[in-house]
């Protein structure tokens, strides 16, 4: 079944050629013992490592089941050494960091037999070599004769054809290795063994055929192998491969026996992750804060519809193809713009229509103002007195306006207002109120006024009809105040509930503290618009109140005109819409859906909004994220270093695994496998590194958290994202692997031979 036809095999040693065999010829049977003598350096081992796949000639031919073996590749030597090759080293050879359980298992695994039945065969195999309670422990737990027995177990589960044992005996006492000579007597009866010895005693006592070699030749045969003898059939080699899981395994038992270095070479690496972390979680945190303040800004800034714009009748040049600052002798003239003109906004019934049925959930409100005089009177101090309407401000209605106030207000006493007579009051985070509001109210001046009190005051709002009067050609202001005061057609306005803006909003600068709903306006103009003194002021080209002319014939005069008519209540369009976002994402598609409107409509037809937020918006995200990816930028150095690192260390491990890389071979290991296992000791490398390093960064949030509060009253500012934290894992995994990536590569080519020599 193994024939060695003319083989020869010489090493070089800088300059000079040493010759190790010269034109062995040999045949050997399927089931014999035989022993190769000889003295050392006579070309013993080099043969054995040849007839194993482990060393290669470099002429003649080595026939195994009468298949030629000069064409093999690497892949073929693998699956060679796996399924017809079991090894018994003198120096045993066991893997220390695993049990012996496990070293029996490792060449089951490389054939791909699954776990129950790999561990069942090795089990059993350990208790025939007399090893059934020692299965879990490790090799160094064992003496000399055990450790060789769990070798020979080794060499036996997959059930090779062949058995080569290089001096199985040489460290062994002579006890022992009569035990350790009995056994692989036994296996002979069944299998080719073929070992090599210096002990012309136990070959002659339990060897059926004896080699002697000298200075690389064959000196003698005891029973040489007739050509009549054997029937060769053609053998085919089954493909090896080790799972990434078995690579895990090896990997991982590997670090536990270096648990110190472990944890210091992952902590090192970890501290560029634990920087990323903290800076990520500070950029998490100042978005949060960053939000809460553009709401608070796009409550002042929302985007703007006015019912007016300009527009200028030539554009103006941006000559982008000239050069700035330019050293030349001669001016360029240029076309002067026009005046510009104000537009009208064509804001209608469609287009409030469809602003109603925008998605309330990108919108925290509406507001809708009209140019219309509130005619409002109150008794103050026994007196009834006409009032500024500039004390009452309408809240943002429409879709988001209770979804607005209980977002950013506490309500301290009575109920949000919700009809066209009712009012709200608000007060600052001192509870402070002004002294006019006060006054408005009817209400004494004191140093503090009850919630109760307030609750309930009132203030009248008179309707056209009554509030004016005409006297000749023009109208006047009724002075009989006193009756206007007491008729029942006058809507009393009660304050019905005290507001408060949030601890979180208190940066909202708010000016207004006497807030009305948008029903009230609508109202008024309802009662308003078929007035007296509007239809009086349709049909003249003067102020009917003022007296003041309007130029018919002009857009300026009609544009007075209709603007006093809008005061008078006469206009139900808005003269401006103002809609705040939730944030600066529901901006955004707030502006599609008024593109959408606009979509497909004549210039003239479109509607023009100013977005005030955008530069801040743009601004404020563009300096964070800049800040934020500096930062990173200085931590991801650490990263680098740290994979620097990983590829150092890696490389150590590889010289200390050479004897392991050279066993892993021997049992018919790939070079891709043993890639693999480095890979795999990388990988667990970085993943420790990922998880020790997002662990003390989310220990370092807690002092982090605590400093910021007291610097700066803002809670949680650094928060991690579980998003990132997973994402810096993976980062963590990936540079190891590659800062592995060429030790790796360096231990998969090192040459079994070698590596079985190391120390």
């Amino acid at each position: 079944m193994l024939e060695l036809k003319n083989i020869t095999k010489s090493y070089k040693t800088g300059n000079c050629k040493q010759i190790a065999l010269k034109n062995i010829q040999l045949k050997f049977r399927r089931h014999e013992f035989v022993v190769i003598l000889g003295p050392s350096g006579s070309g013993k081992t080099t043969l054995l490592n040849i007839m194993g796949g482990l060393d290669h000639f470099d002429a003649g031919d080595l026939i195994v089941e009468n298949q030629s073996t000069k064409k093999f590749k690497a892949k073929d030597w693998d699956a060679y050494r796996n399924h017809y090759i079991g090894f018994i080293f003198q120096n045993y050879h066991l893997i220390p960091s695993i049990s012996i359980l496990n070293n029996v298992l490792m060449g089951l695994t490389l054939r791909g037999i699954s776990a129950k039945k790999r561990k069942r065969m090795a089990k059993k195999m350990l208790e025939q070599v007399g090893l059934k309670d020692h299965i879990h422990k490790k090799p160094k737990e064992l003496s000399g004769g055990q450790m060789q027995r769990v070798a020979i177990a080794r060499a036996l589960v997959c059930n090779p054809n062949i058995i080569l044992a290089d001096e199985p005996t040489g460290a062994l006492d002579t006890k022992t290795s009569v035990q350790v000579m009995e056994l692989i007597k036994k296996i002979a009866k069944d299998k080719l063994v073929i070992m090599v010895t210096h002990n012309k005693e136990l070959a002659e006592r339990y060897a059926t055929r004896v080699i002697e070699m000298c200075d690389g030749t064959i000196v003698s045969d005891s029973n040489p192998v007739l050509e009549e003898e054997e029937n060769f059939t053609k053998g085919k080699f089954k493909r090896t491969s080790m799972h990434f899981l078995t690579a895990l395994h090896l990997s991982f038992h590997n670090l536990r026996t270096k648990k110190g270095r472990t944890f210091a070479i992952s902590f090192a690496s970890s501290i560029g992750i634990i920087g990323i972390a903290l800076i990520l979680s500070l950029s998490n945190g100042f978005n949060r804060q960053l939000k809460v303040f553009e709401q608070n800004t796009m409550a002042e800034m929302p985007i703007v519809i006015p019912n007016q714009i300009e527009e200028s009748s030539i554009q103006r040049e941006t000559s982008s193809e000239l050069e700035e600052y330019p050293n030349i002798g001669y001016a360029i003239p240029k076309e002067t713009p026009q005046e510009v003109n104000i537009q009208p906004n064509p804001i209608n019934e469609e287009f409030l229509t469809t602003l109603k049925k925008i998605d309330s959930s990108i919108v925290s409100g509406i507001s809708y103002a009209y140019d219309i005089g509130l005619n409002l009177i109150n008794k103050i101090e026994g007196k009834v007195m006409p009032l500024d309407a500039s004390i009452l401000e309408s809240f943002p209605d429409c879709l988001g306006y209770e979804s607005f106030l209980n977002e950013k207000y506490d309500l301290l006493a009575g109920r949000m207002a919700k009809e066209k007579d009712e009012l709200l009051l608000a007060i600052d985070s001192k509870n402070q109120v002004q002294e006019d509001t006060i006054r408005a109210l009817g209400l004494q001046k004191e140093e503090t006024i009850s919630f109760e009190t307030i609750l309930g005051s009132t203030l009248k709002l008179v309707f056209n009809d009554s509030y004016y009067q005409k006297v000749g050609d023009f109208y006047r202001i009724n002075p009989d105040l006193d009756s206007l005061y007491e008729d029942k057609e006058t809507l009393t306005l009660k304050v019905v509930g005290i507001i408060r803006l949030k601890e979180e909003y208190k940066d909202y600068v708010d000016t207004a503290e006497l807030y009305y709903t948008n029903a009230l306006p609508s109202y008024v103009m309802q009662k308003n618009k078929d007035s007296a003194i509007v239809k009086e002021q349709q049909k003249n080209d003067y102020n009917v109140l003022t007296g003041e002319t309007y130029d018919a014939t002009s857009e300026e005069g009609q544009a007075l005109k209709k603007q006093f008519l809008s005061f008078l209540g006469n206009e139900s369009i808005p003269y401006m819409i103002q809609i705040y976002p939730k944030d600066f994402s529901a901006k955004e598609k707030i502006v599609e859906y008024l593109d959408y409107y606009n979509e497909g409509k004549a210039i003239d037809k479109q509607i023009v909004y100013k977005d005030e937020a955008k530069d801040l918006s743009t601004s404020s995200q563009n300096i964070m994220d800049a800040i934020t990816m500096v930062l990173v930028a200085f931590s991801a150095i650490s990263l680098f270093v740290s994979s620097i690192m990983i590829g150092i260390i890696m490389y150590i491990s590889v010289l200390e695994r050479t004897k392991e890389i050279g066993i892993l071979r021997s049992l018919g290991a790939r070079k891709k496998d043993i890639a693999r296992v480095f890979n795999a000791e990388a990988f667990l490398i970085g993943f420790a590194s990922g998880i020790l390093g997002i662990l003390i960064a989310k220990l370092l949030l807690i002092p982090i958290n605590s400093i910021f509060y007291h610097l700066t009253e803002l809670k949680n500012v650094a928060i991690l994202n579980s998003l990132h934290a997973s994402f810096l894992i993976l980062v963590s995994i990936g540079l190891t692997l590659i800062g592995g990536m060429i030790p790796a590569k360096i231990a998969s080519k090192k040459d079994p031979v070698e590596a079985l020599r190391s120390e």
